[in-house]
């Protein structure tokens, strides 16, 4: 077709990835103006779809332009186009949504303030300036203020905020970057901020924002409701404050999260790479756990006994606000007590924290759902999500198969996250917690219940650990209504790895955490198997230690050490073995010593995260942990970089799983310190015998099963140092495949789950034998 000379063309565009509710057709209207197109945009059921005509010069600029600038929080994975017959159009418009049928849910993530709002914010002659719920197309609140489908104004918690004239130009105008940015709101008719007393009164200053940073800098502790919940803030480089946090939420040692206003401030605290600016900098903004520079103004007990810190950068214009009118890093840790969920409402809030908080900033927009920060960190020279929730949820996961019927996996008891999965796509929801007690149990329900209800989707089959106590297991035991499918701990561990991939299987899956429900009578945790998506066989394990006293164990880690080395060394302990435990009272190293020699029966276990709290209790001499990991990290971070040799150990293959046996590393580690070696010279070549171990085992599965892809999961894959060395150690003939978007811990597990559940439900099929199922 020629037009006043012109050649007019057409062509389809389909783009895959994260395109849907992140702005992108407005973006795609405006490019398209700009290159002088004519057309139509719309999603549908795999991303969104563009039908362009104009002339070759302006289909070529506006392809190249949407290749190269895409919205903030768009990920294209996918770009295809093809010609089609042109048509003479007069504008480019965007049409409605095609429905393909499959369930999609329709509501975003939320996005962190984009800099074009940021700078709104900030400017005296915007209408905008120092408003804190300002927002548009490409960041704000999304999930956390939808309260049905589809996501639209009236659905959310927006509804009784009408918009004013301005507001209700800028939303209908697809010229606009405010274009159907549904919290869109102004100082004229949108939310508002108050300033509370710690029993909520409200105390009438006019200026909030000013109260509480006067607040913050007087070293007061203040409860302020963001994005997903209620943070409680403190001044990060004032010790005193920090330890009254501490003294009220009642969490001893735990690392605190810092807020600070930009990246400068965080390279000032912590050695930031690029892939740490990239996660920090993202549209989801989580928690970058960084190693920490040395003498900083950080108070030393935001994170006691820790080479790292968690930092995060603002994400709501509040916070922007906040940190400039502070001028320094703050805490912003959840609002909570220890092991409780995150306060949401203001009535709870008051409740739950006015023992804890000082004062409040509080607003009037109510948050729907629940949703704590995320937490990231780099291993491998990659971006590693470890806690999935704020900025991620409910973006979904594509699984390499579609599930033939809708399932929901229940997760795990530790760092639950639950799971749905429905065609091609899985959706993992927000991260819950421990479900240790009622609160935290019921927000899991409730979560469960509103993203079933997003989703459109009735759970055909529930997927569960096979642990008969966890309460996600109880859980999906009060279903009646669907068939269960209980899924091996470690095998859903390989498998969301795998899931993560795109891999089928057959795998050798490395499956490394503190416990997990054994078919074996012990608690797994240092499980090599091969494994697909319907069955396992276990080639592998780590050799068993005693837990006397159980969990108390896991409390008090000098009980595990005593374990190790009473079963490496028998009874007649050697002096300098016996006087690794001189702090703990002698009453009970010689009670708990006595169950190890008579041989009662205790609980086994088989984790490796067991052994990095056995070998770092007892040459850290730490008694006591005051949350879990705690000895194991240290142990971790005390590691010397510059050491490269390891230790002996043995494989036991007599029986079957082959056992791998680390007494000859506890002799040599022993004989180390006799010698005069420093612990971060015993814990770098613990770590070297953990990756060696690993990988002579996994060469001797390679020997009997063949050459498979390699996937490493569990939580102690968590730790840098274990991940890098064994990938390091089974280069260049395998590549581990290590997570990236999805927890390699507990907060990831459940995606296996329901991969699992599929297979073994419907029958798909196995070329293993199945152990357990």
């Amino acid at each position: 077709m020629t037009i006043s000379g012109a050649v007019l063309e057409g062509r389809r565009i389909e783009i895959r990835g994260i395109v849907q509710g992140v702005g992108f057709r407005p973006w795609v209207y405006r490019v398209a103006r700009q290159s002088g197109v004519t057309g139509r945009v719309h999603n549908d059921a795999a991303g969104v779809t563009i039908e362009a005509f104009g002339d070759f010069a302006a289909l070529e600029q506006f392809v190249s332009r949407l290749h190269a600038d895409p919205p903030p929080a768009a990920q294209i994975s996918g770009f295809q186009q093809a010609p089609i017959p042109a048509e003479l159009d007069s504008d480019f418009v965007i049409v409605p949504s095609v429905d393909a049928g499959a369930p999609r849910v329709s509501i975003p993530p939320d996005l962190a303030t984009c800099s074009q709002c940021a700078a709104e914010i900030a400017d005296p002659a915007n209408r905008r300036y120092r408003y804190p719920f300002t927002n548009c197309t490409n960041c704000g609140p999304r999930f956390t203020i939808a309260a049905d489908i589809p996501y639209d104004r009236a659905s959310t918690t927006m509804a009784p905020f009408e918009m004013c004239p301005e507001c209700r130009r800028e939303y209908n105008d697809p010229g606009d970057r405010r274009f159907h940015a549904q919290p869109n709101a102004c100082s004229d008719c949108g939310p508002q901020l108050t300033f509370c007393a710690f029993t909520g009164d409200r105390t009438g200053v006019d200026d909030p924002i000013a109260a509480a940073a006067e607040a913050l800098n007087c070293c007061l502790i203040v409860g302020i409701k963001g994005l997903g919940g209620f943070h409680l803030a403190c001044d990060a480089t004032c010790a005193d404050v920090v330890g009254r946090l501490r003294e009220r939420k009642h969490r001893d040692e735990k690392p605190f999260a810092v807020m600070v206003p930009d990246l400068a401030a965080a390279e000032a605290f912590a050695i930031i790479g690029d892939e740490e600016r990239v996660l920090l900098t993202s549209a989801e903004r989580p928690i970058v756990l960084a190693r920490k520079r040395e003498a900083t103004t950080l108070a030393e007990n935001i994170a006691p006994r820790n080479t790292m810190v968690g930092l995060l950068l603002p994400y709501t214009p509040l916070h922007h606000l906040l940190l400039a009118a502070v001028n320094g890093p703050l805490v912003m840790t959840s609002g909570n007590r220890s092991d409780e969920p995150i306060a949401f409402r203001n009535d709870d809030a008051v409740q739950r924290l006015g023992g804890i908080a000082d004062v409040f900033l509080m607003h009037d927009r109510e948050i729907e759902t629940r949703c704590d920060d995320s937490v990231g960190t780099v291993i491998g020279g990659r971006g590693v999500v470890l806690r999935r929730s704020r900025g991620y949820v409910p973006r979904a996961v594509t699984l390499r198969r579609p599930v033939a019927r809708p399932i929901l996996a229940c997760g795990a008891q530790l760092k639950n996250t639950f799971c749905f999965a429905s065609g091609d796509h899985a959706w993992l929801g927000p991260h819950i917690g421990d479900l240790d007690n009622i609160e935290t149990y019921d927000s899991y329900r409730e979560g469960i219940t509103r993203l079933e209800r997003f989703l459109q989707i009735r759970p055909e089959v529930i997927a569960h650990d096979m642990h008969p106590d966890y309460l996600s297991t109880i859980y999906a035991q009060e279903r009646r209504e669907v068939i269960r499918a209980p899924v091996q701990h470690h095998h859903a561990h390989v498998v969301s790895a795998m899931a993560e991939h795109g891999l089928w299987g057959p795998v050798i899956g490395i499956a490394y955490d503190g416990a997990g429900y054994g078919l074996d009578g012990t608690s797994w945790g240092g499980e090599i198997l091969v494994a697909d998506a319907g069955a396992f066989v276990r080639p592998a394990t780590f050799r068993a230690l005693p837990l006397v006293g159980g969990d108390r164990a896991i409390r008090e880690p000098w009980r595990i050490a005593l374990a190790l080395v009473v079963d490496a060394f028998g009874d007649d302990l050697p002096p300098a073995a016996r006087s690794l435990f001189s702090g703990v009272p002698d009453n009970d190293v010689c009670l708990v010593g006595d169950v190890l020699r008579t041989r009662m029966p205790v609980p086994l276990a088989r984790g490796v995260g067991r052994y990095f709290d056995a070998f770092g209790a007892l040459f850290l001499r730490r008694q006591t942990a005051s949350f879990e990991g705690q000895v194991a990290l240290e142990w971790n971070q005390i590691a010397d970089p510059t050491v490269d040799d390891a230790y002996p150990f043995d494989i036991i293959e007599t029986g079957s799983p082959w056992e791998l046996d680390l007494r000859p590393a506890v002799w040599a580690a022993v004989a180390d310190m006799v010698r005069g070696a420093t612990v971060p010279a015993i814990a770098a070549r613990f770590h070297n015998t953990i990756a060696q171990a690993t990988a002579a085992l996994v060469r001797r599965v390679v020997s009997s099963f063949g050459r498979l892809p390699v996937v490493a999961s569990g939580g102690c894959f968590q730790n840098a140092r274990l991940a890098e060395s064994v990938r390091a150690a089974l280069a260049p003939e395998h590549d581990v495949r290590l997570h990236a978007v999805v927890p390699p811990g507990d907060g990831g597990i459940a995606l296996g789950q329901a991969v699992i559940a599929d297979a073994m439900v419907n029958d798909k099929d196995s070329g293993l034998r199945a152990e357990g199922y």
